[in-house]
């Protein structure tokens, strides 16, 4: 367990210092001492307050629109600028802590029963459905899928350039939609599965446009794999370290 202290957390937790539990593609995760609720802090954005309210804005529309395409598959967020150690103005993300939950990346399905795994395969498909028909309308969608970092050294490593292969290969074949890192299972009761991650692809139209294109054209072998998966065979883990 691994605690950071710092200024930013000045808004949600008394002693400034939180529980490390995860991170993503941009972003640090932290858990509340009391264990409530995730705080995600958007390091790489912000600078300015004028600026870093710009994006959190930005950020804010992009996940009320993934929210309601998701619907009961989707979690709430709340947006807040805070000041780090150094002085800047960041963005921090506020969601209800989904526990006890895992990530599909880490599930092991073999484990399931078979309505438990029927359940899984319903919720996804209709989770792809909602997410295609978005695509449609607006010609985006959630990440689902997303990628994890165990460290902010490990992160900056893996944006760098002479990684782009690497990132390539993880991203057309390695990664697929059971094995994501931003869908979790909530395994109280009946399975649910919920979205972790409401952040936009923030770059130029062409990069997007393929993109999603190429999303789309991987939820066909996402729906092989949940058949796989529905009928109780081993499903393809995803890489093994980011």
């Amino acid at each position: 367990m691994t605690h950071y202290s710092d200024t930013l957390f000045a808004p949600i937790d008394r002693d400034l210092a939180m529980e490390r539990i995860g991170g993503g593609n941009e972003t640090e995760v932290y858990l509340t001492d009391d264990r409530r609720y995730v705080v995600k802090v958007k390091e790489e954005l912000g600078g300015s307050v004028a600026v870093a309210l710009e994006q959190a804005h930005e950020l804010r529309a992009a996940a009320v629109t993934f929210a309601d395409c998701l619907g009961p598959y989707s979690l709430p967020n709340y947006y807040l600028i805070a000041r780090d150690n150094q002085g800047r103005a960041q963005i921090v993300v506020i969601q209800p802590f989904a526990g006890p939950a895992q990530a599909l990346y880490d599930l092991e399905y073999a484990s399931l029963l078979p309505s438990e795994r029927a359940i899984l395969a319903t919720q996804l498909r209709d989770i792809i459905r909602r997410s295609l028909r978005l695509y449609r309308t607006t010609g985006s969608m959630p990440d689902l899928y997303g990628r994890a970092s165990h460290s902010r050294v490990e992160r900056s490593r893996m944006r760098s350039m002479w990684m782009l292969p690497q990132r390539l290969w993880s991203f057309l074949v390695q990664r697929n939609l059971l094995r994501s890192h931003n869908l979790m299972a909530v395994t109280l009761g009946q399975p649910q599965i919920v979205l972790v991650d409401y952040d936009p692809v923030r770059r130029s139209a062409l990069y997007r446009k393929i993109y999603y294109l190429v999303r789309w054209l991987l939820f066909f072998r996402d729906h092989a794999l949940i058949l796989i998966m529905r009928r109780g065979g081993n499903v393809p883990r995803a890489e093994q370290s980011q």
